[in-house]
């Protein structure tokens, strides 16, 4: 099974949506350059699949575009939410492997205040990064065995 990157997204503060970025540079064992939520832990970056997003849209809410759910890559293809953690994934020339599925949201989020009820706490996949590089809309993803 195969997918690709639709968007690629940061933010400077959390808490916030994302705005798109061409290309993203991942940095081993810390997450995107530039990005709020990367450092040295389990969730240097986070992915949402514009499937769920879709599933969103049927919400209260029009206009949900990506990196609004503060996800870091929009993938199309790959139901992320439903692959193991451990799994690794090669994007383009990089490779992170899958930390955490799923989250639990804060009070107050301005996410969910944005977008209604937020995907994130159940189909938002996170991960690590094991080999940096450049992340670009179109690049392929792949699940490593």
């Amino acid at each position: 099974m195969n997918g690709k990157v639709v968007s690629v997204n940061i933010s400077e503060k959390k808490g916030t949506p994302k705005t798109k970025v061409d290309p993203g540079i991942l940095i081993e064992n810390y997450g995107f350059q530039g990005d709020a939520h990367a450092g040295h832990w389990h969730r240097q970056v986070s992915l949402l699949g514009v499937e769920s997003i879709e599933k969103a849209k049927t919400g209260p809410k029009d206009g949900l575009c990506h990196g609004v759910f503060a996800e870091n890559i929009t993938t199309e293809g790959i139901e992320l939410y439903t692959l193991p953690v451990g799994t690794r994934l090669r994007i383009g020339n990089c490779v992170i492997r899958i930390s955490q599925i799923g989250k639990e949201c804060h009070e107050g989020c301005a996410i969910s205040k944005l977008v209604g009820k937020c995907v994130m706490p159940r189909e938002g996949v996170f991960a690590t990064v094991e080999t940096g590089g450049e992340v670009r809309p179109g690049d392929s993803i792949t699940i490593l065995k």
